[in-house]
């Protein structure tokens, strides 16, 4: 690939992924927010210094009318390519998945933002009723308040595994310190998002038996991450979304 050279490598709303030589140039729309371009960056920059595999954040520059982060490419095919190329071994593949979730969860790093002050914040911007709000918020409150470090959407296309056999974790837009059931209960609901509703099942039945964690816990806090997603959800989505903030089923 020549030094001008950009490759395309995603589209996703409100920004455009470039590969340019042994870099990824994410470049945001003109009205994406400057604040969360920054906070994005910051998150990066703070999960480099855990040992966890992870691009390195290189530089963040302004292109045009645009704020772009530039970072560290990463060879490879995502976790995600991987599985739908073969599908016989998909169990094995989730359970590296899960074991990689976990030990990001074993991760510490103090600057980050409070999952429970993010997931507090959500709920007050939805558009539930008042009663609903009450019993989210009062659920967050009774919940344990870990420091783990919790990726906040991670899912097998946020995966790299290089050629070498590692695996990277990218994309820490939504990184949070907190309760890693939480966590786990943001990627069940991605799964169900993306109607993999089997491997949803497997998924959260493998993460409690492998890490011990009590399966009614992580669905207590299905309806609070679901609450919180609605708000910057796809329209399409909160629909789905609300099915999830029924409290009463998780009493």
């Amino acid at each position: 690939m020549s030094a001008q050279e950009e490759r395309i490598i995603a589209v996703r709303t409100n920004k455009t992924i470039y590969r340019k030589d042994e870099k990824v140039i994410k470049v945001f729309a003109p009205d994406f927010s400057k604040a969360d371009i920054l906070n994005e960056a910051l998150n990066q920059a703070r999960v480099e210094e855990t040992d966890l595999n992870t691009p390195k954040l290189l530089e963040i520059m302004k292109r045009n009318e645009s704020w772009a982060i530039v970072s560290e490419f990463i060879p490879g095919k995502t976790l995600q390519q991987i599985m739908d190329e073969d599908p016989e071994h998909e169990d094995e593949y989730l359970e590296r998945f899960v074991k990689l979730q976990m030990e990001v969860h074993t991760k510490r790093c103090p600057m980050l933002n409070r999952l429970t002050e993010k997931m507090h914040r959500k709920i007050s911007e939805s558009s539930f009723d008042a009663t609903t709000r009450y019993e989210l918020h009062t659920r967050i409150d009774g919940m344990e308040a870990h420091k783990k470090v919790c990726h906040g959407d991670f899912n097998p296309s946020n995966i790299i595994i290089t050629p070498d056999d590692k695996a990277y974790v990218i994309d820490w837009a939504h990184v949070t310190q907190g309760n890693a059931s939480a966590d786990v209960a943001r990627t069940y609901l991605l799964f169900w998002l993306e109607g993999k509703i089997d491997l949803a099942e497997k998924y959260i039945n493998l993460f409690c038996d492998l890490s011990d964690t009590a399966k009614q816990y992580v669905q207590k806090w299905i309806p609070i991450v679901a609450a919180s997603q609605s708000v910057k959800g796809k329209p399409e989505e909160r629909e789905f979304l609300k099915h999830w903030v029924d409290v009463v089923d998780y009493e």
